[in-house]
């Protein structure tokens, strides 16, 4: 077992391995193509290839073939096992003197959870997130959005669903992720993506280890075709939002550890992207 755990540790030592590790894990639950992780990382095809299959022989990445394509996921079983080895041996079995302290920060059942979703611009898919949650979890718990891009708008057909659906939109604005990073910034128990690209690029590591799940789609700004069609990918959008944090606000926080709400996290974030009918 030590010497799986060496190579797997020697093979995460090389900086662009690690960067690709780092990816997949951004992006988990979900299957990465090879050229989408070549693109962001800004990586040759052929040396992307060759830091992928170090990694699968080490076990800590799986490939799946769909169609004509190569996708990549972190083989989440084999890295527990390897953080385990180093918190119980490595550490002895105290993670408390090898994990930054938690000391200070109050119960979770003490005060409301403060939740944060995260996409690129901050104009649509992150608002209806923040919009849904706030009005279906009552006084459960504070919820923000932002961006990482550094000036983003509303998007108006965005803001126009959410009137239609009957949701106040007096409040909202696009807000960049500096603001939930720096002095005075609210202590997040959970940090959601949900679009790609602000998965994969490199968030702050967030004070506290809130639980984090990314919940990715497509980008109904981007859609094309007729106004019809446009506006049924914001339906699209907002509706598959809602069935995930209809989900997320059934399950019982306060009575979950970490693991369980960590896993039911990543359940939901499997759910399946439906289109509206």
């Amino acid at each position: 077992m030590i010497d799986m755990i060496s190579n797997q540790l020697a093979i995460l030592g090389h900086p662009h391995r690690i960067s690709v590790f780092r990816m997949l894990m951004r992006r988990y639950p979900d299957t990465v193509p090879a050229g989408e992780v070549a693109d962001e990382l800004g990586i040759k095809p052929s040396t992307l290839s060759n830091y992928l299959n170090a990694l699968q022989r080490s076990g800590l990445v799986t490939q799946e073939r769909s169609g004509t394509s190569l996708r990549y996921s972190v083989n989440m079983k084999n890295v527990q096992h390897m953080l385990g080895f180093l918190l119980n041996d490595c550490c002895r079995g105290r993670p408390d003197i090898c994990m930054p302290s938690e000391q200070g920060k109050g119960a979770m059942t003490d005060r409301k959870f403060n939740v944060l979703f995260i996409c690129v611009g901050n104009s649509a898919r992150s608002i209806f997130a923040e919009t849904l949650l706030r009005d279906i979890s009552g006084d459960r718990f504070n919820v923000y959005s932002a961006g990482t891009r550094s000036f983003s708008e509303l998007n108006p057909i965005a803001v126009q669903v959410l009137e239609d659906k009957g949701h106040d939109t007096s409040a909202l604005r696009s807000k960049s992720i500096s603001e939930f990073s720096g002095p005075g910034a609210p202590d997040l128990d959970f940090v959601f993506t949900v679009c790609n690209k602000a998965a994969n690029e490199e968030c702050p590591a967030w004070d506290g280890q809130p639980i984090s799940g990314h919940w990715g789609m497509n980008d109904p700004v981007t859609a094309t075709g007729t106004e019809a069609e446009k506006s049924l990918a914001f339906q699209n959008a907002y509706g598959a939002l809602k069935r995930r944090i209809e989900a997320f606000t059934s399950l019982p926080v306060e009575s979950l550890d970490r693991i369980a709400l960590q896993s039911a996290v990543d359940d939901i974030g499997r759910t399946p992207v439906e289109e509206t009918q």
